[in-house]
């Protein structure tokens, strides 16, 4: 059995991971990268392929008519036609709640990063104003504790409940908005307007879909307190880029970190690129080694259970 992987330099950069366990499974061919024009040369004849990003479209299955089996670095499968890979008997399995602890971790460090201003006090420091202090304790900018600020979560899966545990561990006043009801929430839980207009942060943590695409734009925007933190690390579409960077420029809001953007790698021409007090980190929550390590377990994973006649985490 022939296995392709169209793009293993989303998962291993420096070297770190190595693919070769895959080749228990089958004959291996891995590409660092595959552009639309290389995707149906890459595949061949394969019956295996596994990609991040790679467009797998009606016209790539039906150029590829070995293909039996499609296996996604990702949760997400929006880049796979799985309805006519389904109709083509072609199994697509994801990964997911791979990344749970790696996104909550860097959500905490935005909110620390804000509140304790760690990088502006570096700075200061190493400028010499600490040197030229009257004084043993040096602290012109404003600090401020987590405890009792008001953390709103916009979204409650895996992710989003670990954000909501952590939240409460520090001691954080936690809200939940969240599309399906949970049950036996021990959090706050109210639609998306109140839990926008009591944050301190807010934080998305839900999926892309017609209803949350460019949910985070001027009118919701206008709901948060001018002193709020803005934090996205689920999808870059979420956020109407143009209406945030308004509200940042303009002093609407306090903050924004964002570890994603509509277009990735982010254009030249993001508004984001230059507006003020926004951080942007270039989609890293996920990549921690600990993180892509299971994640290339769960894919080792998926590909021995389809093998075996049980596929897991199939999607079509």
């Amino acid at each position: 059995m022939k296995i392709t992987v169209l793009d293993w330099a989303t998962m291993a950069q420096s070297n770190d991971i190595s693919p070769d366990s895959l080749r228990e499974y089958g004959d291996l061919t891995v590409y660092g990268f595959t552009s639309p024009e290389q995707t149906i040369e890459h595949i061949g004849d394969s019956e295996i392929v596994l990609c991040n990003k790679v467009l797998i479209t009606r016209e790539i299955i039906d150029s590829c008519p070995n293909l039996q089996y499609i296996g996604l670095f990702a949760t997400g499968f929006n880049n796979i036609d799985t309805e006519y890979a389904k109709l083509k008997n072609i199994t697509v399995c994801n990964a997911g709640q791979y990344s749970t602890n790696a996104v909550a971790q860097q959500v905490f460090a935005y909110i620390l990063d804000f509140s304790s201003r760690i990088r502006d006090y570096d700075n200061a420091v190493k400028s010499g104003e600490w040197e030229t202090s009257p004084c043993f304790s040096y602290f012109p900018i404003p600090t401020a504790e987590v405890a009792g600020k008001t953390l709103s979560i916009v979204g409650y899966g895996s992710i989003g409940k670990r954000v909501a545990e952590i939240g409460d561990i520090f001691g954080m006043n936690v809200v939940i908005s969240t599309r399906t009801a949970p049950v036996n929430c021990p959090y706050e839980v109210t639609d998306i307007e109140s839990a926008v207009k009591k944050a301190d942060f807010l934080t998305f943590h839900c999926p892309l879909t017609p209803q949350t695409k460019g949910i985070v734009n001027a009118d919701l925007l206008n709901l948060m307190k001018k002193s709020a933190v803005l934090i996205n690390t689920s999808r870059g579409a979420v956020v109407n880029e143009n209406d945030l960077t308004n509200a940042l420029n303009n002093g609407d809001i306090a903050f924004a970190y964002l570890d994603v953007l509509e277009n990735e790698p982010m254009s030249p021409l993001t508004p984001l690129k230059t507006a003020q007090n926004c951080v942007i980190t270039p989609h890293t929550a996920w990549a921690s080694f600990e993180t892509r390590k299971r994640l290339f377990d769960i894919v080792c994973n998926n590909i021995e259970n389809w093998l075996n006649g049980t596929p897991q985490n199939k999607v079509n």
